[in-house]
Formats: structure tokens, sequence, C-alpha cells
């Protein structure tokens, strides 16, 4: 389960308070402060971070953001006082992390300590830290590194199998980095936590190697942010309760213009998206990644159908197939009901002769679809069965999705409306 903390470090002044309500309330994962008096008011809810003043990564520091420059004057002065108190100490290295300081932070309200290494020798001493203070019950302690040479990129790996968080920051935009760690880490207990600057760096960082960054560290502007980094987190696919759709005829309706959707994404031989003549059922139309005798297969493609079609996006919203262009977002569907979010490359608007196919659904409802008519098009029938659709008879069964709501500019919606 992928999650983000909070950076308060760089959050300007002005909006502290309300990043932090924010926070709470999107329930996110932890909140990151070197302010132990302010983490102290926060819910056990949230984990509790305690940095060291002057381990703040600043390169993620807003170019010109005097408040925020500040905000973290103060907030290291705060930090320090508090720390002394708290903690016995603030620098990094192997006399910040001492086990004794790890339980005394525990008690004051502080669920991990975050401190910065640089060296294997001040890495091995927060491992150690991080082990004494698991004996006395204390808090974990966690590392921060910052990557810029093949020598830090072999220490930020050491770390993610030494310790219980890791906290990474990049100084290139590369993501090649990212992946070797994450590469190295892959059977590390420990949680990666890779610094963002901003929300699509962190959309990107999920997505690095298809397993992405376990965590992200993110200095937010404003309680906005916030809850849009909580949409972001939250963003999944959902399982679909397919149905059996039972053709009723065929009928060849002449030419008309079909799309052909190219996607970014490989497709499985059970995939397929959903598309339909009304936006009340579709039909799940297969990927070309099954063998044709006159053309190679095209394992990212799906010849869907009829321009003005209905197909199936993320978030339960529809667009009409001439929409459909490069840099959409659709679902590939499975024939079990999975579903995963795809990226179209392109999609080819063609003349072609097509081919109506009208089923219905156990309750009756009409489910209709025009694609083009030939032989190579297919769609999927129960179990994932193959069906060619000019081959289709009154009785065959195939694979559909019956929404529940009506549609406006995509958009699910509670009103009367009737399509025939």
């Amino acid at each position: 389960m992928r999650f983000a903390w909070i950076d308060l470090r760089e959050v300007p002044r002005p909006q502290l308070q309300a990043v932090v309500d924010a926070a709470v309330h999107a329930r996110m994962a932890g909140v990151v402060s070197s302010d132990a008096e302010l983490l102290a008011t926060l819910p056990p809810t949230v984990t509790r971070v305690l940095a060291a003043a002057d381990d703040a990564p600043a390169a993620v520091r807003k170019p010109g953001d005097r408040t925020s420059d500040k905000a973290a004057e103060k907030g290291g002065k705060d930090a320090k006082d508090a720390g002394s108190k708290s903690s016995g100490a603030t620098a990094t290295g192997p006399t910040a992390t001492g086990a004794t300081a790890s339980a005394t932070d525990a008690d004051t309200g502080i669920d991990v300590l975050l401190r910065k290494f640089t060296t294997q020798e001040e890495l091995d001493a927060l491992a150690a830290a991080h082990r004494a203070a698991a004996g006395a019950s204390g808090a974990p302690v966690a590392g921060f590194v910052d990557v810029r040479d093949d020598r830090t990129l072999r220490l930020s790996c050491a770390g993610a199998m030494a310790l219980p968080y890791t906290v990474i920051h990049f100084a290139d935009p590369t993501k090649i980095p990212l992946e070797i760690v994450l590469a190295a880490a892959e059977s590390a207990e420990g949680k990666l936590v890779t610094v963002v600057g901003d929300l699509e760096e962190a959309a990107i960082v999920f997505d690095v190697l298809e397993r992405g960054s376990d965590g992200i560290l993110y200095a937010p502007r404003s309680a906005d942010e916030v809850f849009a980094l909580a949409r972001l987190l939250q963003a999944s696919t959902p399982q679909l309760e397919l149905s059996t759709l039972t053709v009723e005829s065929i009928r060849h309706v002449g030419l008309g213009d079909r799309v052909c959707v190219d996607t970014c994404s490989h497709f499985e031989e059970d995939e397929g998206i959903l598309v339909g003549s009304y936006s009340s059922g579709f039909v799940l139309c297969c990927s070309e990644t099954h063998p044709l005798p006159y053309m190679p297969t095209r394992p990212f493609r799906v010849n869907a159908g009829a321009l003005h079609s209905y197909t199936l996006g993320p978030d339960n919203r529809t667009s009409y197939l001439s929409e459909v262009g490069s840099g959409s977002t659709l679902l590939a569907v499975g024939a079990d009901g999975r579903t995963r979010r795809v990226v179209v490359g392109r999609a080819k608007l063609e003349s072609r002769p097509l081919l109506e196919i009208r089923t219905h659904a156990e309750d009756g409802r009409l489910v209709s679809l025009t694609v083009q008519d030939d032989w190579h098009v297919r769609v999927l029938g129960p179990g994932g069965k193959v069906l060619n659709v000019t081959e289709l008879r009154a009785g065959d069964e195939l694979l559909g999705y019956l929404a529940q709501d009506k549609r406006h500019v995509g958009l699910p919606i509670g009103e009367f409306c009737k399509e025939v």
C-alpha cells in the first residue's frame, strides 16, 4: 500500500496550520517536522517523524519562496530547542542516534526519528541505533540520503536493506537511480520513501518499475495540494462485475467510421476494453493478442467500434470513441472483471463496413455494439472465449458490463434517459 509523508519543514508559514489540519483530515500516513512540540500535538493516527533541523532536502525548496525559507529557519530553531529537550541531540551521525535518544523521543510522542547519513559508517551507526531502540521499545530510526553519484546510490541501496524507512532525495531528474534502488531492495523488509517536488512527479514515482516507491515525502504549498495528493493515493481501478449477454441478432449496416485504439500497454489474451452504443451497457471487445492468418498480432490494439460508441474509462467516466486520442486513459478489462489503467498512444479513424450486434442481459436490458464488419474483429465470451463477430449467431453468449447510471458529458447522473 503506497503512502505519503507530509514535510512541514518547507511549508510557507502562513499555510502551516492549514496544511497540518489537511494532513490529519486526509489521513496522510505521516508528518515530518523538526519541531517536536508541533509533532506532539498530532493524533496517534499519524506517524510523527522527527527530523534533525539541518536534514531538510534543500533541493526540494521552492526557489524564491522567502516565506518558506524563513519558516525553515524558524522551524530549525524551534526543532533545535525541542530536540535538546526530547532527544538530547540533533546533529547527524553516531552521536545523534543512540538508543536512549530513540526511547526518549518515543515517550514524547515521536514515532520515527529521521537522521541523515552520508557514509557507510553513519549508516551502520543508524542501523545499530535502530536495533537498540527496538530492543528498548523506542522509536524506530530512519535514514535520509541525498543521491548524487554512484557512491551515494550504492549507499542508498544499503540503507534500503538495513533500515525500516529510507528516505531518498535524487538530485537528478532521471528515474534510473530509483529503478536501481527498487531492484536492489526487492527483498528488503523496510520501506522506501522518495522525495518528490510536485504531484506530477509523485504519480511518476509510484509507477517506476510497475512497483514504484513505497511512499513519498512531499512539501505542499497549501492544504489544497494535500487533498490533491490524497486523491492521487486513492486512485485505483475497480473490480467490475461482468454480465453474460445473449446475442439477439447481427445486422450489416453499411459503411461508417470505426476507431482502432492503440494503447501504450501490452494486453493479456483475455483483456480488452468495454464499448457500447448505449451508456447503460457495454460489450468486452477483444484486443488483437490472438493470431490472425493474414497479419501479425497487435497486442497493444483494440478494434473498438464505430466512432459514436461509448467506452469506459477510470473513475466511472465514459468517453465517445471519437474523443479518444493520444494521452487519453482507458480501462483495460479482463474476462474476470479485473481492471487497470492504460494510456492511449493513438486512435485510428477509418471508414469501413459496419456490423451491428444486438444483445440482451438477463434483466432484459438491451446492449448494442457496432463494429467493423470483418471476421478478424473479435469480442470475448464467458471464460475469455474469443469470438469472431461475423460468426456470431442468435443465442451466443458474450461478456459485458451493465452500468447503473445514465450519462451526461461522460459523468454518471441520475436522470431519465432512454437510448434506442
